[in-house]
């Protein structure tokens, strides 16, 4: 690519994402009952005081300045709003209202979230998504949170990756709410796609235009086996029905996925069509599919296919799949945000090489005519990592989980530089943190 062709123009915005959960502390919701439960990979761990952001949102905020940082993404925490049914907490939407108005008074953009895997404790029992009664209580919630964002001229989410809560929650039982069932799986899908369509009703009629979409993630797929038959059909199957039967319901209206020995659903949704202002997506890597003999028919797993290593978490490193998947965004029209990319690297040194590498294929993508508009960071901060806990970290700034105390990783002085002079250019080598 040429010297012009690694520039990035002046509207392009470069941001970090969080999520309530994972960042604020003091949360009493379904996540905190399936750790005391002791359903996590290591069952004494609990996430507790998180990072403390509640308190330490100012603080939190300069650190996404120092960065370059022009966008911030939060997630609003539905358990806090409203923690029993029908009752809404207005000193905790008081709060929210403060915290975003700061947040655009220092220069950043909100990206607010509606719905970032978390439920009030209530939710599952009262109303799960598999039953329609969920479709109506993320309206009441929508309602709720669409006062906040006036004036802001957000970037909104309604849901961040749908297809993992589903594929966690309700196909594999290993994430809340614990179910294990195909049948399932396809209701809360479509009761999934009918509350974004609610939720865009409840805040366009607050907030007349909102710019709204859903967070995606998006894996690139491989046959594990190249050349098996029944490999590289699981391979276009998994790729439609995870990374493009949402977003499709809602440029569309029509909800389609086939997945044998797992589930279908063929079902148009009213209000559905043209129900997103832009694709949101998250990347992280790459995995390979191994069709099996036996329900669910399927395994993944991730290989280091070309010697690179594998982040700390296990994950394959593949920023091809991050292009790919940009490329093939382009199907739909729309402005595509990357909402969340990161690596977990715990100690500190291949994240500049890996943010080099992933931001190249944002410029080749817009290069080839992909309206990319935007790329948000995942994470400002190290973080609690649901099922994995404490151990991943994936923060421009290391946490000392102990003291709480932020530090910049060599990843920030990288990721400011991008960010400010608008330039991709390769990380220098630099001294252990």
């Amino acid at each position: 690519m040429s010297a012009h062709d690694m520039t990035f123009p002046d509207n392009f915005t470069f941001g970090v994402a969080t999520a309530a959960y994972q960042v604020e502390g003091g949360i009493e919701n379904d996540w905190s009952e399936w750790e005391r439960a002791g359903k996590l990979k290591e069952p004494h761990v609990r996430c507790g005081r998180a990072v403390d952001h509640w308190n330490r949102y100012e603080e939190d905020y300069g650190l996404a300045l120092d960065v370059g940082a022009t966008a911030f993404r939060v997630s609003l925490e539905w358990a806090r709003i409203e923690p029993e049914r029908g009752r809404i907490d207005g000193a905790v939407l008081e709060a929210y209202r403060e915290r975003l108005l700061r947040m655009k008074a220092r220069g950043l953009r909100p990206v607010v979230t509606l719905h970032h895997f978390t439920h009030p404790t209530w939710f599952h029992r009262e109303t799960p998504w598999h039953l329609p009664g969920s479709v109506e209580s993320f309206r009441a919630y929508a309602r709720v949170c669409a006062p906040l964002l006036k004036g802001l001229d957000a970037l909104v989410i309604s849901l961040n990756e749908p297809m993992v809560l589903l594929l966690g929650g309700y196909l594999q039982g290993l994430m809340p709410p614990g179910i294990a069932d195909g049948a399932k799986t396809m209701l809360a899908l479509e009761n999934m796609v009918r509350a974004h369509v609610a939720a865009r009703e409840e805040l366009q009629a607050v907030l007349g235009k909102v710019e709204l979409g859903i967070s995606q993630n998006m894996l690139a797929f491989a046959p594990d086996r190249w050349w098996h038959p029944l490999d590289r059909a699981l391979v276009r199957l998994g790729a439609q029905a995870y990374n493009h039967s949402f977003h499709e319901a809602l440029v569309s209206g029509q909800l389609r996925v086939n997945m044998p020995g797992i589930g279908s659903t063929r079902v148009d949704v009213p209000g559905a069509r043209g129900s997103c202002d832009f694709i949101g997506m998250n990347y992280y890597t790459r995995a390979h599919l191994r069709f099996i003999p036996r329900p669910p028919f399927i395994s993944f797993q991730y290989r280091d296919t070309r010697g690179r290593g594998l982040t700390d978490i296990g994950w394959e490193l593949w920023p091809e799949g991050f292009g790919q998947i940009l490329r093939e965004l382009k199907r739909y029209g729309l402005p595509v945000w990357v909402t969340e990319n990161g690596v977990d690297d715990r100690e500190g040194q291949r994240r500049p090489a890996y943010l080099h590498n992933h931001l190249g294929q944002v410029l080749q993508a817009r290069a080839q005519g992909v309206d990319v508009r935007g790329y948000l960071y995942w994470s400002l901060l190290d973080n609690f990592e649901w099922l994995e806990g404490w151990g991943p970290r994936f923060g421009l700034y290391y946490v000392d989980f102990e003291t709480l105390e932020r530090r910049p990783t060599p990843a920030c002085h990288y990721f400011k530089e991008v960010a400010t002079t608008r330039r991709l250019v390769p990380p220098q080598p630099s001294a252990a943190r």
